[in-house]
């Protein structure tokens, strides 16, 4: 482990970095005197990036290529946005219990859980208008968010190179009435300050949408820098081109922090049931009034769903897009239970064999 100045972030106490009671009633009077938190604000692959002061006060950078923990790590490495608990030789010694968290699948044949950000206030779900832009998308963001209680804005950026934003507002209040949306011009810095009611001081808001609509631009026109790498979208499709390539939090001139992502088209969902009947919380309503109880929703005699959906009252795209997130979900679960089910009979196996060997070389 090494440690140096890694970042121009400048702090002057824990809240400005997200310190909270929260964090704080994790700590005795022991770990007051003898530990100190830091936040992760980057991460690439083994190598994570800490932020905190030191005994005298003053702020400290950490970069930590190894770990020597005290107790394994929940669910792994740390995220982006976790506390990390180091003593006094900044040596890393846990993680403080999350008040939220972001995961998904991870990408590829593998199965296993990739966690995304963690200690997230609000979530900003980014999408442009343009051919980017899918209510489908935004409803997966709005389910994981919602399996963490995380508060959510969805904010359409390019209005300036549309002619006309009102079928984009209008197809996300019509499902989601209650659900706040800004349109903003990521490159004028006056179009953003609507945005700025949730990044307050202390307040911790990740930016989740795919390449290109305009997320890394945000962050650039609210520090009024260009720290974060951005790329024109291509004309033929507006798809967009992966510009951020890993995970980092930014902090504000006048406080609140801003948690840049890679472009993601797609966040395979696990363990997120909760959260999907949150987002479709009208569904999972109509749903407790059919005739059975393990309703699937789509031919079963008495379903109060599809009562719903003759009656021209609910969409069957909205009802399929919540199939196919529930459906999605169960099967990474068992994917994932799988895999941890055969890892752990890996382990007995080869704790056998190491067995045997030793028994068979007493014999000799």
């Amino acid at each position: 482990m090494h440690y140096f100045g890694i970042t121009t972030m400048q702090i002057h106490n824990l809240t400005e970095l997200g310190w909270s009671h929260h964090f704080q009633s994790q700590l005795d009077l022991e770990s007051l005197e003898s530990q100190l938190p830091f936040r992760v604000v980057t991460v690439q692959r083994n190598l994570i990036e800490c932020v905190g002061l030191d005994r005298e006060n003053q702020q400290k950078n950490l970069q930590l290529s190894t770990y020597y923990w005290r107790d394994e790590p929940p669910e792994g490495h740390p995220a982006i946005g976790d506390w990390l608990l180091v003593d006094l030789n900044f040596q890393p010694l846990q993680i403080l219990e999350r008040k939220s968290l972001i995961k998904r699948r991870s990408a590829g044949r593998e199965s296993s859980v990739q966690l995304i950000a963690s200690n997230i206030d609000t979530v900003f779900i980014v999408t442009s208008c343009n051919d980017e832009f899918s209510i489908n998308r935004i409803e997966r963001y709005l389910a994981i968010a919602a399996e963490s209680n995380i508060h959510c804005v969805v904010v359409l950026t390019k209005i300036d190179l549309c002619s006309d934003t009102a079928p984009y507002f209008g197809a996300i209040s019509h499902d989601h009435p209650n659900l706040q949306v800004e349109m903003v011009n990521a490159t004028d810095t006056p179009s953003l300050s609507v945005l700025k009611k949730w990044i307050e001081a202390g307040q911790t808001v990740a930016l989740l949408g795919s390449s290109g609509v305009g997320k890394s631009t945000i962050i650039n026109s609210l520090k009024g820098n260009q720290d974060q790498t951005t790329a024109a979208v291509r004309e033929s499709d507006s798809k967009g081109r992966h510009t951020t390539t890993s995970r980092s939090l930014h902090c504000l001139p006048g406080g609140g922090l801003l948690l840049d992502n890679p472009g993601m088209r797609e966040l395979q969902m696990i363990d997120t049931e909760e959260g999907i009947k949150t987002a479709f919380s009208d569904i999972d309503i109509m749903a407790k009034k059919c005739r059975f109880k393990n309703c699937r929703h789509t031919t079963e005699p008495g379903c109060a769903v599809v009562e719903q959906i003759k009656a021209g009252r609910l969409e069957q795209r909205r009802l399929d897009n919540y199939h196919k997130l529930l459906s999605e979900q169960t099967r990474n679960n068992e994917s994932l239970a799988e895999r941890r089910y055969n890892d752990r009979a890996l382990g007995r196996f080869y704790k056998n064999a190491l067995k045997s060997s030793r028994r068979f070389k007493s014999r000799e």
